[in-house]
């Protein structure tokens, strides 16, 4: 069965290692037009999805489990119960499985909760390309006159000590995908290797040793940059330890005293420009004579290609209220209102939300990361107002419209019937867009009227075809006999005068009655 891991590795097999499709399909047991097909068509997971039932008949038991486990660790080492008689204490309770999964269980649990005893490491050495390690940190800035808590991603090359750090609101999924993107973009490339811990938004299951159940979608990413991940033992910091020593160190060079910005992206387009000038000044651990960049420079060749950006979603099912809002992460946002009744996906970015239904988008926002805030179009709610234009007068969405517009808006509230021409107002925004509505609004209201027919009129005139161009005649085409403007010569098209009809013409006019 081909999963998005088999996929990751046949792809890694034929950009990186560059094996031709006959070896990779021996090596894999696989078929050479699945190895095809998976080249050839550049798709980071299959069509199908395989459920995983960890621990079918202990999962209800864990919980026993684990206070059997915390009273025996409890115990002096020599009172200590087997596993095999924590497994019949199990039984007595009702559990109907076997000793194997308590003993991997247990086994698990045991390396989980040992004590760090090791007190020495030993060094180590990776090759130019192989490897980066990744890891999360929670630092305190100063936003917009606001002291804010935000998560810093940090990203570092093993070789060279590059490092790269970004700062979001979240720890989220999408923003894993969107650092690691940025990251990539900035070292225009990926090494063959990502080393991390088992952080939640990539490791759904932790196994014995070193085998983790991935998340799908991290796979999907790690596939589509053509990166192996590797996850490190609980407890065991050290194996992903320059990560760790860069949290510290840049904590107290970057985030000691707090910096202070007006927005996400100063503070971001700051923290880039500072690991810069730290690779730039910094000398190399192990090759003291030449900088961190001046490295790094030498190891960009050694890189995996950067293979474009990965598209950073996070998808979550959700339905749609009667009043067109959608309600993710604690807010709402407005689409449009003929996704009402049916089910739509959340598509969240790490600086905006898409909303679609059957992969048409019926809804996208920029992202807030408060709670109880509602983002609204106007544009999703015009065919609700085109029926009920009275909604217009105290409607949420319609409440503050921007510039020109929120000036005719009030200036209508006094009309009869400016409800109504505020919706063919607001109607015109679907085809000539907001901006050129706004400047139809500016141009009447400067002309002493707000009357939507002057708008739309405005409008119209604007999007008129511009005459056109006067075309050069050949001079081969030129009239050598021009035409003269001449009406007489259309009387020699008329038959010539009946003598008889004119003689009984003149008899008639001289009064005669008859011939």
């Amino acid at each position: 069965m081909v999963t998005v891991d088999t996929i990751g590795r046949v792809r890694r097999a034929y950009w990186v290692q560059k094996k031709k499709i006959k070896a990779i399909a021996r090596e894999l047991r696989l078929s050479r037009g699945t190895v095809r097909r998976i080249v050839r068509g550049g798709e980071t997971a299959p069509v199908y999805e395989r459920k995983d039932q960890p621990l079918p008949k202990l999962g209800p038991f864990v919980s026993q489990l684990d206070k059997l486990l915390e009273a025996n660790m409890a115990k002096p080492k020599r009172l200590r119960l087997t596993t095999i008689r924590l497994t019949e204490q199990l039984r007595e309770v009702g559990y109907p499985g076997g000793y194997d999964a308590v003993r991997r269980y247990a086994q698990r649990w045991r390396q989980e909760h040992a004590a760090e005893s090791a007190s020495a490491f030993v060094p180590l050495l990776f090759p130019p390309g192989d490897a980066y390690q990744f890891d999360w940190s929670h630092e305190v800035v100063i936003l917009d006159g606001v002291t804010t808590e935000v998560k810093v991603a940090h990203m570092r090359l093993s070789h060279s000590r590059m490092s790269f750090i970004r700062a979001y609101l979240r720890e989220a999924q999408e923003m894993l995908f969107d650092a690691h993107d940025k990251a990539f973009a900035f070292f225009r490339g990926a090494c063959q290797r990502g080393i991390y811990d088992n952080m939640k938004t990539a490791v759904d299951a932790i196994f014995v040793g070193k085998e983790r159940a991935f998340n799908r979608r991290f796979l999907q990413m790690m596939s589509h940059y053509l990166v192996e991940p590797t996850p490190c033992t609980p407890g065991a910091a050290w194996e992903k330890g320059q990560v760790e020593n860069q949290v510290k160190n840049l904590r107290k060079d970057l985030f000691v005293p707090r910096p202070r910005y007006k927005s996400f992206d100063d503070l971001n387009a700051w923290l880039t420009d500072q690991c810069v000038a730290h690779a730039k000044k910094q000398a190399h651990p192990e090759f003291p004579d030449k900088t961190i960049f001046e490295v790094f420079e030498a190891e960009r060749d050694q890189l995996i290609p950067y293979r474009g950006p990965f598209d950073a979603y996070r998808s979550t099912p959700a339905s749609v209220s009667k009043t067109c809002l959608v309600r993710f992460d604690n807010n709402k946002y407005s689409v449009m209102s003929t996704a009402v009744g049916h089910p739509v996906d959340v598509y969240a970015y790490a600086d905006r939300i898409v909303v679609k239904q059957n992969g048409t988008i019926v809804g996208e926002h920029p992202r807030s990361f408060g709670r109880n805030h509602v983002e609204y179009n106007p544009c999703h709610y015009l065919d609700v107002l085109r029926k009920k234009p009275g909604a217009l007068r105290n409607g949420a969405p319609f409440m503050e419209m921007p510039g020109a517009l929120g000036r005719v808006q009030r200036k209508l509230k006094g009309v009869k019937d400016g409800g109504r021409q505020m919706v063919h107002i607001l109607t015109a925004v679907e085809c000539d867009g907001l901006s050129a509505v706004e400047e139809a609004c500016a141009e009447a209201l400067a002309a002493g009227t707000h009357s939507s027919d002057v708008i739309l009129n405005i409008l119209a005139r604007r999007s008129d075809p511009a005459p056109a161009s006067t075309v050069a005649t050949p001079e081969q085409l030129r009239l050598q006999v021009l035409p003269r403007a001449d009406c007489a010569r259309y009387d020699g098209l008329r038959p010539p005068p009946d003598p008889l009809a004119a003689c009984v013409s003149a008899m008639m006019g001289a009064g005669h009655g008859s011939v």
